[in-house]
């Protein structure tokens, strides 16, 4: 499978998902590479991302699987050809040939910024770490039959609560991926109904990493 690991930050993390899926075609173009596109009566291009990435959240980790009408092009020199084709925001840092499928992606590492206009105390840190460590943590979660009440925890492998400045919490952690997936705004959710004291009054969220079951980096 021919891969492409890529970081979207600044400015296009405003890009919608689908939005992104539409531009690799034409980035690839750009670059005097084609994509290849199924037949039929409506074609789409042989590109996947593995994860859809909310709007608003960057993310240094992003996979995208992709298939090219051109044989035997090295590899190693599609970022040197992308790059400089992409919009900013959008960096290839890495293109390869992977037997991994999608399905072994478990894990995310995400680092998530919690700010607050007045400040936290340590106080207000040592609690929002605290309920990270609950015996359950319910929100509502978007499922495919609607919304629904769902515990979280167990989709947390790893939290770390630290202070980044005055006015500011990072929040370190591993989550599922897929199958189930967590969201991380989820988190800025369940503070806002079990602790609305602490809700942050602004939040932003950095995906780090990925992992297979076992986290090992999934590549």
């Amino acid at each position: 499978m021919n891969r492409l690991l890529f970081e979207k930050t600044g400015r296009a993390i405003y890009l919608s998902h689908l939005d992104t899926m539409a531009l690799f075609p034409r980035i690839f173009l750009r670059a005097g590479l084609h994509i290849k596109f199924t037949q039929g009566m409506s074609p789409h291009a042989y590109v996947s991302i593995a994860l859809p990435l909310s709007v608003g959240m960057c993310s240094r980790c992003e996979i995208l699987d992709f298939t090219l009408e051109e044989e035997n092009v090295p590899l190693d020199s599609l970022p040197d050809r992308l790059n400089p084709c992409f919009p900013a925001g959008f960096r290839v840092l890495e293109a390869y040939d992977s037997p991994r499928k999608v399905k072994e992606l478990k894990y995310l590492r995400c680092e998530l910024t919690l700010e607050y206009d007045n400040g936290i105390s340590d106080e207000g840190m040592a609690e929002v770490a605290a309920i990270f460590r609950r015996e359950s943590l319910m929100v509502e979660k978007k499922t495919k039959k609607g919304l629904a009440e769902t515990d979280i925890l167990p989709m947390i492998r790893e939290m770390d609560v630290t202070r980044f400045s005055s006015q500011e919490l990072l929040l370190r952690t591993v989550i599922c991926a897929q199958n189930p997936a967590l969201n991380p705004q989820l988190l800025v959710r369940a503070l806002e109904r079990h602790l609305p004291a602490l809700a942050p009054d602004f939040a932003k969220a950095h995906r780090v990493e990925v992992y297979d079951e076992d986290m090992r980096i999934f590549r």
